[in-house]
């Protein structure tokens, strides 16, 4: 009995990292929507601030144009009392702490804050004035551009006047930083419900779609414990790849076992082959040690009885002799040798079979069907081998009196040479195993390997033994071997 294995496809665990698939593809998933939702985000934000911005500077811009292009100096402003569409528009406010959304200011050349309708400007505006550094350049630019008045963030743009005055104002931008801000931190939540619940689907799923490959491992741990009959069994909704990987290592592992079996058997049948070929070497053996022995003690005294006994040896030697040919041609038949083929004409060979059956048994009935000539393409020694087997085990199991046929007829692209008797025939326990090394039936003559020979010769040349046998009606059998085109005809 082969001792168990250690399992060796047991997953080992490690401390450090992430280590099983089921553990990257979640982090793989994860990862992948995690970008995913960053760049989605960073995208969104970043089109929702362009498009406030847009909208911002679009109004400064309306109100710089319409200023800009009424060719007013600043003592028009205040003689004409436009001071009241300043403050509706973009007055400052009352408040100098708080944080206006719109900022107005008046400056000089130098960038001083100056009065506007006898009314001085306040912190807020002379802060605003002081963050603009070249108001001539704020108003030629295109874009309004981003400032900082007292920590808050505005866009402004200017305008001057007929007289050189530069009448700067700006809209701030605070409020759609804490919009974005407030836009950020909701996609960050939502983004972070979103990664959660992948992380938990994928888990879920992955453990679903690795259970068959979960029982891969639990069969390869069984099959390496010992259990070669585990087989991977087929999950209830398998994927393609999963179910091909399944089969694949079914159909292994059924190659595993019936290679494993096959070895078994064979190293089963090499035991008993050499317990067989043991027990009938010894029995010449112990028969020639004998007389032998009797010979040194001077107990063989008489010519008759050491004649006996020489003739004795002499037939358990080539009794013997006989044995360790039929063992070695077995063992050559093992090896699978290459054959020398050629020419042989079956039918002669057949003939030259039932010829020496009539010269060893005369009083015997043989019947020979193999009339004119039938070449075919195979080694000569072994089919002659083939043949004295046959008929010599006819001879040996068989009455002298007990009539035989030799038949020989090609069909279906086959020649099929039959050797048949009318002698007592096996029984059906006995026949399957009649071309069993070392079998005898009732303890007959023989070695019992003459069958196993048959049988390796005709295998050997790529044809098939059958036999046909019931108690009282004879034992027949058939060789079947087959026709190599271009090396078989009749006449």
């Amino acid at each position: 009995m082969r001792p168990p294995l250690r399992p060796a496809c047991r997953p080992s665990r490690s401390r450090h990292g992430v280590h099983s698939l089921r553990g990257k593809l979640t982090i793989a998933n994860v990862g992948l929507l995690a970008l995913g939702i960053v760049v989605a985000t960073a995208v969104s934000l970043m089109g929702m601030r362009h498009y406030l911005l847009d909208q911002v500077d679009a109004q400064l811009l309306k109100t710089r144009n319409s200023l800009g292009g009424s060719q007013l100096t600043m003592r028009q402003i205040d003689t004409l009392s436009v001071l009241a569409f300043v403050h509706d528009r973009i007055g400052p406010a009352a408040d100098e702490s708080s944080r206006p959304d719109s900022v107005f200011a008046a400056v000089d050349r130098n960038g001083e804050a100056v009065d506007v309708a006898g009314i001085q400007p306040n912190g807020t505006q002379r802060a605003f004035a002081a963050a603009v550094d070249d108001p001539a350049a704020l108003a030629r630019a295109d874009d309004p551009r981003d400032i900082t008045v007292r920590g808050a963030a505005y866009r402004a743009t200017g305008a001057r006047l007929a007289d050189g005055t530069y009448v700067l104002f700006a809209a701030s931008t605070d409020g759609l930083h804490k919009g974005i801000a407030k836009a950020l931190k909701l996609d960050l939540a939502v983004g972070t419900l979103l990664l959660a619940l992948l992380a938990c689907l994928t888990m879920f799923s992955v453990r679903r779609r690795m259970l068959p490959l979960e029982a891969m491992v639990e069969t390869s741990s069984a099959i390496a414990e010992g259990d070669l009959t585990r087989r991977v069994p087929s999950s209830h909704h398998p994927t393609q790849e999963v179910e091909q990987l399944r089969l694949a290592l079914n159909s292994m592992l059924h190659q595993v076992e019936s290679a494993y079996r096959t070895r078994e058997d064979s190293a089963a049948q090499l035991r008993r082959f050499v317990g067989d070929a043991s027990h009938e070497l010894r029995t010449p053996l112990a028969a020639i040690r004998g007389y032998l022995q009797l010979y040194e003690k001077g107990m063989l005294t008489d010519p008759v009885e050491r004649r006996r006994a020489w003739d004795r040896m002499n037939a358990e030697a080539d009794r013997m002799g006989r044995l360790v040919d039929e063992l070695l041609t077995l063992a050559r038949l093992d090896q699978r040798p290459e054959l020398r083929f050629k020419n042989v004409d079956l039918s002669r060979l057949v003939r030259d079979a039932a010829e020496d059956l009539r010269a060893q048994q005369p009083g015997r009935p043989v019947t020979v069907d193999a009339d004119g000539t039938l070449l075919v393409r195979a080694d000569e020694s072994g089919l002659r081998q083939v043949l004295g087997n046959l008929v010599g085990n006819v001879r040996t199991h068989t009455p002298g009196d007990v009539p035989v046929r030799l038949g020989l007829e090609r069909t279906d692209g086959v020649l099929r040479l039959c050797v048949a008797d009318k002698g007592p025939g096996l029984a059906q326990e006995d026949a399957a195993r009649v071309f069993d090394r070392f079998f005898r039936t009732g303890g007959g003559a023989g070695s019992g390997l003459g069958m196993a020979i048959v049988e390796g010769v005709v295998r050997a040349h790529g044809g098939t033994v059958a036999v046909r046998t019931a108690p009282g009606e004879g034992l027949a059998v058939t060789v079947t071997l087959p026709v190599r085109r271009g090396y078989a005809s009749a006449g």
